[in-house]
């Protein structure tokens, strides 16, 4: 536990990263705690984390927004609760970071809490959570990835709705729109979670690891200097040694008469 953020391990390689109430009013997410969570992501990919779970432990929030008192101290160049570059040690550890990420949202996130929701590579929301970028009524701006991020996973026109009018979607909205993975019940956030990760953290380590790599690279490339990217890091997980005796293994599974369904997705 490194302040009010734990971290615990599900399993080999699965790593459960969960933030509690920080002591701010409404639930903000105050330099402090953000620099918690830095730490404690470190920590889980130092220790060989391969997919980390990000959730909460705060009835009806998951991240909000940033702490405005944090703020107004840091313009009025005062120190804060805590380190404000936790904030972006955070957003890098999430979207850069070696490990798959995974929210597990139990609820309302506004702002910064948002924007290191869009930085994760998936999203699990339960039903009832709100998702808000609030900064224009605030009379400030997105930071950290609050348009940019999310315009990509949604779109423009929505997007410019959420930033220019500070109204909150719902979670099933954003599913609608692809901005999260799954919906589930209330309560169920960190079970889908964990179930996702599961699954992963069960897949060829060196193909995940390379996915990820390409997915956060592909971000900054247009589409002519990503798919050149996309062939550099799948020529090095082809010729991984496991990645050829998986592949070895599969074809014979193929060579017996085997279907791709029954070799790629027996539980589905």
């Amino acid at each position: 536990m490194a302040g009010n953020v734990s971290l615990e391990w599900d399993r080999e390689a699965v790593a459960l990263v969960t933030v509690g109430d920080g002591g701010a009013s409404n639930h903000v997410t105050t330099c402090a705690t953000v620099s918690n969570l830095a730490d404690a992501l470190d920590q889980a990919l130092e220790q060989g984390a391969r997919v980390i779970v990000l959730a909460s432990s705060v009835e009806g929030h998951w991240l909000e927004h940033a702490s405005l008192d944090d703020l107004v101290r840091l313009m009025a160049g005062q120190p804060a609760s805590g380190d404000p570059a936790g904030w972006f040690r955070s957003l890098q550890a999430l979207n850069r970071g070696k490990a798959v990420t995974i929210a597990a949202i139990n609820g309302d996130t506004s702002g910064g809490g948002c924007e290191l929701g869009w930085a994760c590579d998936l999203r699990v929301a339960e039903e009832q959570a709100r998702f808000s970028q609030p900064e224009v009524i605030i009379g400030a701006g997105t930071g950290i990835g609050g348009t940019s991020r999310l315009m990509r996973l949604i779109g423009r026109t929505v997007t410019a709705e959420v930033v220019l009018m500070g109204r909150p979607l719902t979670a099933r909205r954003l599913y609608e729109l692809g901005g999260v993975n799954r919906v589930v019940p209330k309560g169920r956030a960190v079970e889908e979670a964990l179930a996702m990760a599961r699954e992963i953290a069960a897949l060829p380590p060196q193909s995940v690891a390379g996915m990820k790599k390409m997915l956060g690279e592909a971000e900054d490339l247009n589409q002519t200097d990503g798919i050149s990217n996309d062939q550099t890091i799948s020529q090095t997980l082809f010729a991984h040694p496991d990645s050829l005796a998986n592949m070895k293994a599969i074809q014979s599974r193929f060579d017996g008469g085997e279907s791709m369904g029954d070799v790629y997705w027996p539980a589905v």
